[in-house]
């Protein structure tokens, strides 16, 4: 695959993945950033999934959904302002604390659940 076709697959993941996060941005609102946190979350177990795939998958699937769609769709410049945020404007950094925990968390959790999948996707294992 040339560099001009995995330029394009980025570029049309990420046109994808950028669209996913802002409408669930939009759809999600509240006194807690769910939205961030699940787009973290679900990026996090589908770019595990291929890389648990690997070699199972055809090569144009990396560039487009690891790299384009779930870098598009995954943030952590909004996670880090939204960490700051819930520390600054409540009496406790508790709430801060506890998302920031929680997004490492579930997040490394939901991309080994993910890996695993993709790794018995591979081998033909039933999930």
């Amino acid at each position: 695959m040339g560099a001009a076709v995995t330029l394009l697959l980025v570029l049309a993941g990420g046109a994808l993945g950028a669209v996913c996060r802002f409408l669930v941005g939009q759809a999600v609102t509240g006194r807690l950033p769910w939205g961030t946190f699940g787009v973290n979350v679900v990026g996090s177990a589908l770019l595990g999934l291929v890389a648990g795939a690997g070699s199972a998958l055809p090569g144009w699937i990396g560039p487009l959904v690891g790299t384009g769609f779930c870098g598009a769709l995954t943030t952590y410049s909004a996670f880090a302002y939204e960490t700051v945020d819930l520390a600054s404007t409540r009496h406790s950094r508790l709430p801060a604390v506890g998302y920031v925990a929680g997004t490492l968390l579930v997040g490394l959790a939901a991309a080994v659940v993910g890996w695993v999948a993709g790794a018995r996707f591979l081998d033909g294992t039933p999930i």
